[in-house]
């Protein structure tokens, strides 16, 4: 297949009024956000709409780190969609027993149910593994205890004074604990939902504490069938789902983790689940009678076939009022806690199946990140008011809350029929067939990454969060290395280039006569024989290189835990020599070339391959 031309259009843009302003502020730095105030730590910030109008939020904080004494749960209320808050209320006090872990019901009459783990016993330590708790002591005590609820009828300006367990039926994994079930572990970061007339609570299992704290789990969920409409909370009964001996696990063949599921409710009734594994993807499950029963587990897998790759992070999904979803992940291969920095979004659509409707995922895109690498977000929830977006996140010790753009939702829900190309900051377009391609043009000017703050007796650095992309249709006649596609480098190397390695793909040297970073696409993403669709994405906010081929944002595959990869946040700019050249040393021809002087959105990237798919098939 061949990239369809019948002309040749030439547009280079050099005119600096096209190069966007200089600017510091990218809406996906999660420093831009609104802090919901906290003690010291600070998690699962989750919000409920109020009948008075207000949001409320309920938090677990305390003044040490998270499992410390002293850790509680507060709410807090905001009459400006979470730009300020109220002084925070105790829901439990920070001197009694630990209390954590809150999620928030609102039913129906205005009531809202705040569900947590509380220590009612005041154990000081819990059985655990030796190694790697000396003695077999884990005095960490914040996930077990009893499973608890209390309630406002103001609003959240105040809470009942009393706590009214649940009752929760034993599993297999309770019975396996050191404590034979007596003492039960367990804790939750699940939302509450409702469905025909019940409530339903997700809880996680724990069958034990050990290296990486918790050794094995499984989720569960607590359905109320008259929560929504009983004003007596004494009244209030509860069964815990799914039928039988075992919660959901993960997939066959996975490892003993399987933790932090999230839920919605499809438009036909079936009940979605995604949740955490250590096996280096999530899992999910789909229930069609309201969580008695569940389909085996299976790893998460995009609408194009291709598992999802994530750590063990929590993982989120939303069903919006517009009918379409949400999917919060990480986007890597890891199987431990780290490196949830930055947090990606997919749009989710319902399809047919055999077994019912079932949810197709988009190509990501990242919607919030933290300029250091190590900072760990997580806990999101989503607010929607008045057809806009905010989300709340935490790093463990500062929560926020985001808006966010409604544009890259509504890329993310149009992918899947985004056949249209990005014209905006189009800075070079080059189409031909044949030999029509030049092979040298005058280079346009990209936009600086970094430059010199004004105004600072230091000079310190202004981060100028910008950005460009590459656009290119191509074909290989063979994959060997040290063909170059693109080069604007001086003698000194100083400029870009996209040129072929010796792993089989194509890679992007930066270099700004200082530093030079690079990054590749995954193995296996190239064919010789074919026309192939390449966009490179260098974007300034996060700091983050990325590949789409062939419409697919490379995700490492097999061959590396990411997909994803970092340039130097010391880079100034990549302008080099004043003359692009052009397949220099290219096995083969360049169809199309388009040069942005802003990064692309992935969906952007995707419509941008559709577009040329059309071409084709004309």
């Amino acid at each position: 297949m061949d990239c369809p031309a019948t002309r040749v259009l030439v547009l280079i843009v050099l005119q600096c009024s096209l190069v966007p302003a200089l600017h510091a502020q990218d809406w996906r730095d999660i420093r831009r956000g609104w802090e919901i105030p906290s003690e010291t730590y600070a998690d699962q910030p989750y919000v409920v709409r109020t009948d008075d109008g207000a949001w409320l939020c309920i938090l677990t904080t305390g003044a040490g780190r998270e499992g410390s004494q002293g850790q509680h749960v507060v709410s807090l209320r905001s009459i400006d969609r979470g730009r300020t808050w109220s002084k925070p209320v105790d829901v439990e006090p920070a001197d009694g027993p630990e209390a954590s872990y809150a999620v928030l019901l609102k039913v129906p009459g205005g009531r809202i149910y705040a569900f947590y783990n509380h220590n009612t016993d005041n154990l000081r330590q819990v059985k655990a593994d030796n190694p790697p708790y000396r003695d077999g002591w884990c005095t960490r005590v914040d996930t077990q205890g009893y499973y608890v609820f209390k309630y406002t009828d103001d609003h959240g300006r105040t809470w009942s004074r009393k706590r009214y367990p649940i009752p929760v039926r034993e599993f297999e994994i309770d019975r396996e604990n050191p404590y034979g079930g007596k003492v039960r572990f367990f804790w939750n970061v699940g939302k509450p939902f409702a469905h025909e007339g019940a409530a339903y609570v997700p809880l996680h299992k724990v069958g034990g504490f050990g290296r990486n704290f918790i050794t094995r789990s499984e989720g569960v969920l607590l359905r109320s069938p008259n929560i929504l409409t009983e004003a007596d909370p004494e009244r209030i009964t509860w069964e815990t789902l799914p039928d039988g001996d075992i919660g959901l696990r993960s997939p066959p063949g996975g490892g003993p983790i399987a933790e932090e599921q999230s839920f919605c409710v499809l438009s036909e009734g079936s009940f979605a689940c995604v949740y955490r594994t250590t096996d280096g993807h999530p899992a999910c499950s789909y229930s069609r009678d309201g969580g008695h029963t569940w389909s085996t587990p299976q790893y998460m897998r995009y609408a194009d076939g291709r598992r999802i790759k994530h750590p063990r992070a929590a993982n989120f999904i939303w069903r919006c009022h517009n009918g379409r979803y949400l999917y919060w992940f990480d986007n890597h291969g890891g199987r431990s806690y780290d490196d949830r920095n930055p947090a990606w979004l997919c749009g989710g659509i319902e399809a047919d199946s055999p077994e019912g409707r079932v949810l197709q995922w988009s190509q990501p895109e990242i919607v919030l990140y933290d300029d250091d690498t190590y900072v760990r977000m997580s806990y999101p929830d989503l607010i929607e008011e008045d057809g806009r977006y905010f989300l709340t996140e935490t790093q463990k010790d500062i929560a926020r809350v985001h808006p966010i753009d409604a544009g890259l939702l509504k890329g993310l829900w149009q992918q899947f029929d985004n056949r249209t190309v990005a014209t905006e900051g189009l800075a070079l377009d080059l189409s031909g067939d044949g030999g029509s391609m030049p092979n040298r043009v005058p280079a346009p000017s990209l936009p600086a990454f970094t430059t010199m703050g004004a105004g600072q007796a230091d000079h310190r650095t202004k981060d100028l969060r910008s950005g460009f992309g590459v656009d290119l249709c191509v074909t290989f006649e063979a994959l060997s290395p040290g063909q170059v596609l693109l080069d604007s480098r001086t003698e000194s190397g100083r400029g870009l280039c996209l040129q072929t390695t010796s792993r089989g793909t194509v890679e992007i040297v930066l270099n700004d006569g200082r530093s030079e970073s690079r990054w590749d696409c995954d193995p296996g993403c190239l064919k010789a024989g074919r026309a192939q669709h390449i966009v490179v994405n260098v974007d300034g906010g996060p700091k983050i290189i990325t590949f789409v081929g062939d419409g697919k944002l490379c995700d490492g595959g097999e061959s590396r835990q990411f997909g994803w990869g970092r340039f130097s946040p010391n880079l100034r700019d990549v302008n080099g020599d004043k003359t692009l050249r052009i397949a220099p040393s290219l096995a083969g021809r360049i169809h199309h070339l388009r040069l942005y002087n802003r990064p692309l959105r992935t969906s952007e990237a995707v419509g941008n391959y559709r577009a040329m798919q059309g071409g084709m098939n004309e």
